[in-house]
């Protein structure tokens, strides 16, 4: 373990000489005798702990240079534990050092073990700083990573999983409700990834045709169709060395689905009314709100192709799945639109909070996003209202005790803690009302209440032939 660093300032070379010598085998010294020499090595070695004699030359009987040298030090090392020396008719002295950030005061003269005492309690101190730091930084980029925030477990999995496939070339399936945010995971990849100085090109495979998408993705020669009046190049071609993100996967054409699988395998594109193979090298990420093994069971995805886009698959979880993600999240959208508008919104209510957990964001993150949009657009005040919200998000609070300033937030009624397991149960098993219910040991008609009551989705289309049957 690396030993702490301790600057000696101290104009008498005895005394200097003296703490060296028994100090040397718990820290690593550096000495100084003066304020300038002072200053110049705390910003060369970056002691953690000195100890500043306050009678410095050229005024030794006043403090005027050691306290002049205490602040200059701090300005240079903010975090560093200064234990002044001074006589006993000084004490004044000392008791103004330490108004003025010092640490500590130890008076002349020195007794080694107490000032030992003070030294080690010193070193204790700034240990525990770094780690609460270290512990700091680790929660902040559990919070926030890249453009995408959360602090829930399920959340950290993910950041975890995007560092560590940002490093591959491995294809990525993203799959999760619209307004989850797969996009965000897709670009967090790429950036992370050694691909991320090349482009990042996107497209959703739901919103174009099919004879329009097999030109986009692999490209047309001038003339292939009646409008080819020039030859285009396709995406796959066009994100070469970079990263293509396939969006809505699950909605591509049955019959541009083997032609895909084929691009895939062969890591060639042939372009609409062309011959030539052209090679490309892309990270290829897709994302569905949709199930595709349920898709591959009912033959409308094919089994080949979802083998190839699935080799990691990241699964993003509701907004309603992931409890007071909803206030960090809403936050940033506050101080977001707040600087794009010029208002001096700092934060939401007590009251708007206690809405936004209690509603069951059906949108996702999306739908939150354009709430507070909209709330901070209309808000008069310095936090969001409930009365800035929409009515429907409103309506949706639940009464909770008063709860002092500093509580955790996470301290919900009965009522709100049934919600979430019953729809945490039900996102589960992939939204089969009879599977959920014999899990949450009720009867179905129990569940159905429930769940149109909580706002959840539809069911799935396994769960719905089993109500038929």
């Amino acid at each position: 373990m690396a030993r702490e660093r301790l600057l000696i300032v101290e104009d008498d070379e005895d005394i200097r000489t003296q703490l060296s010598y028994a100090l040397q085998d718990e820290y690593d010294i550096s000495v100084a005798g003066d304020r300038a020499k002072a200053v110049a090595a705390a910003q060369q070695n970056r002691p953690e702990i000195v100890t500043l004699d306050l009678g410095l030359p050229p005024s030794p009987d006043t403090a005027e240079e050691g306290l002049r040298a205490l602040e200059e030090i701090l300005a240079a090392m903010p975090d560093a534990k200064i234990i002044v020396l001074t006589g006993n008719g000084e004490r004044a002295n000392a008791v103004a050092a330490v108004e003025r950030g010092a640490f500590d005061y130890h008076l002349k003269p020195v007794n080694l073990d107490d000032l030992k005492v003070v030294l080690r309690r010193a070193a204790y101190l700034r240990q525990l700083e770094r780690e609460s730091a270290a512990q700091s930084r680790q929660m902040e980029e559990s919070i926030r990573f890249t453009d995408i925030l959360g602090s829930t477990p399920k959340m950290r999995e993910i950041f975890s999983v995007i560092q560590r496939v940002a490093k591959t070339d491995a294809t990525v399936l993203c799959e999760g409700e619209s307004g989850t945010g797969k996009e965000l995971v897709a670009q967090a990849v790429h950036t992370h990834s050694p691909r991320h100085a090349k482009p990042f090109v996107a497209i959703n495979c739901g919103a174009i045709p099919e004879t329009l998408l097999e030109s986009e993705l692999f490209g047309h020669l001038r003339g292939a169709f009646t409008d080819a009046s020039a030859a285009r190049v396709g995406l796959f071609v066009q994100a070469s060395g970079g990263t293509l993100f396939l969006d809505e996967i699950g909605d591509l054409p049955i019959g541009l689905q083997p032609k895909l699988t084929r691009a895939l395998q062969e890591r060639v594109v042939r372009a609409v009314g062309g011959k030539d193979e052209v090679p490309f090298d892309v990270h290829l990420i897709t994302a569905t709100n949709q199930d595709l093994r349920a898709a591959v069971a009912e033959h409308r995805f094919r089994e080949d192709l979802f083998f190839r886009v699935a080799v990691i698959q990241i699964e993003l979880p509701p907004l309603r799945a992931r409890g007071t993600d909803v206030l960090l999240l809403a936050q940033h959208f506050v101080e977001r639109y707040g600087e794009r508008t010029g208002k001096r919104v700092r934060g939401l209510s007590r009251v708007a909070a206690e809405c936004l957990l209690g509603y069951p964001w059906p949108g996702n993150v999306r739908e939150l996003q354009n709430c507070i949009e909209r709330a901070v657009a209309l808000t008069m005040r310095e936090e969001v209202g409930a009365e800035d919200l929409p009515e429907h998000v409103r309506a949706r609070r639940r009464p909770r005790p008063a709860l002092a300033a500093g509580d955790p937030v996470d301290l919900l009624p009965l009522e709100e803690v049934d919600r979430r397991h019953i729809l945490r149960v039900f996102e589960a098993v992939g939204r089969n009302q009879r599977r959920a219910a014999q899990l949450l040991g009720i009867d179905r008609k129990t569940l159905a209440g429930k769940l149109a009551r909580y706002g959840a989705p539809e069911a799935s289309r396994r769960g719905a032939r089993g109500r038929r049957r």
